[in-house]
Order: C-alpha cells, then structure tokens, then sequence
C-alpha cells in the first residue's frame, strides 16, 4: 500500500506543477475545473466552500484513493512497463472524468459546455496522463 501513496504523492505533485503551468500560462482561462468543483460543493453543503478545499480533495483523493485502486489493478492493467499501465489507467479516468464528473460540476460531457470546443477535453487527458504515467513510472519502479 505503501508503494501505491508514494507513487500517488507523485502523480499528484506532477499534476499540481501542470495545473500550476496551465494558470500561469492563462491557458484556457475558462475551464476551471476546481472553481467548477467548488461552487457545486458550496450548492450541496448549502456554505461557502475555500477556493483551496477543491484542489485539496483532488491531491488527497490523487495520493490515496484513486493510487491505491492503481496499486490493486496493476497487474491486470495492459503493458509491460509502469508508463504503459499509468497511460491506460489515465485514459480509463480520462473517460469516467469526461462521462461522469464534468456533467456533475456542470461543464457537461468532457467539458463541452465551457464553449471551447474540445479543448477542454484535450486539455484534461493531459491532466490524466501527467498523474497517470508519473504513478504508473513511480509504482512500477517501486515494485520491480
């Protein structure tokens, strides 16, 4: 289990810098996920919520949960390499993220209602895969 945090802190760290790079940059300055995921979880608690708690929730959830599920389908997950198993993970994500989660914060079916065509869409595959790749990377080397 241990493995499977470590690996998560990892993708985790990754995925902040790139989200950290996408505000600098000002890159799709209209798809806001966590201010998406924020004001859905202000409607349900009836409360504010701090613009920090999304982003927390997401790395907490990219440490453990979703690494530990990594960790119990690694060996049934396509591939030779970590790389390869995290890449497949990702795009699994990448599909429930774009079928489930975004149309439950409001931005539709892989965000196609911000209005920017598939960028959004495109622009969190690569979000997926920054986590994904580094754990997979990170666990595989773990466990060799």
């Amino acid at each position: 289990m241990w493995k499977a945090v470590v690996a998560g802190l990892c993708g985790s760290i990754t995925h902040s810098l790139l989200m950290y790079f996408k505000s600098w940059a000002e890159l799709l300055p209209s798809f806001q996920p966590y201010e998406s995921l924020q004001t859905t979880l202000s409607h349900v608690t009836g409360t504010a919520i701090h613009p920090v708690v999304p982003w927390l929730l997401s790395f907490l959830n990219g440490s453990t949960f979703v690494s530990f599920i990594f960790g119990r389908l690694y060996r049934w997950l396509p591939g030779n390499v970590g790389a390869i198993k995290g890449m497949i993970y990702g795009v699994l994500g990448w599909a429930i993220m774009g079928l489930v989660f975004f149309p439950m914060i409001g931005l539709g079916l892989f965000a196609l209602q911000v209005g920017l065509g598939i960028s959004p869409a495109l622009f969190s595959l690569a979000m997926l895969l920054t986590y994904s790749v580094t754990l997979g990377m990170v666990y595989g080397a773990l466990n060799s």
